[in-house]
């Protein structure tokens, strides 16, 4: 079974922060994630948490004034873009596919805080919508776009699976 599509339940902090940890463990070099969510509902939180399963000691923050912050000293390089502030005509003139194509830098994983704002997007992605409901906390609906080398299902060991969506 390959699932192409999950919710998770990140009840805290903790758990927002481990599934970001986990990523890199199954990612292969070469991953673009797209971040979706309110403001506060743990996008940066998530990128933190792929920073640290990639073994990266610098403090990850949001590259909101930035756009983008580059850690190279793990075991893949990290690039955390953030488009907050930009409209998508801004952003189609900083050519943002270097950071897919990897034609100016090293394959690694990046991680696109407000992705709804890109006016393209790569043909490959995992897609992260983070959600928060008074009741059940912070959910993470996860769907693989393209043909990204990562099976869904590796995570059920790890974390809560909430329904699996398979294709």
């Amino acid at each position: 079974m390959v699932l192409h599509s999950v919710l998770i339940s990140l009840p805290d902090e903790k758990a927002t922060r481990h599934l970001g940890k986990l990523l890199p463990k199954y990612l292969p070099a070469g991953s673009v994630i797209l971040l979706e969510g309110d403001l506060g509902a743990g996008k940066t939180t998530l990128v933190q948490g792929i920073g640290e399963g990639l073994g990266i000691e610098e403090p990850i923050v949001s590259p909101t004034f930035t756009l983008v912050n580059e850690y190279t000293e793990g075991s893949l390089p990290l690039y955390h873009i953030d488009l907050y502030r930009l409209q998508p005509s801004e952003i189609e003139e900083i050519y943002l596919e270097n950071y897919w194509e990897w034609l100016e830098v090293k394959p690694g994983i990046t991680a696109i805080e407000w992705s709804d704002r890109l006016p393209y997007k790569p043909s490959d992605y995992l897609d992260i919508c983070l959600t928060y409901n008074l009741d059940r906390g912070r959910i993470a609906k996860l769907l693989l776009v393209g043909k990204l080398n990562f099976n869904l299902e590796d995570l059920n060991s790890e974390l809560p699976i909430l329904n699996p969506e398979e294709k």
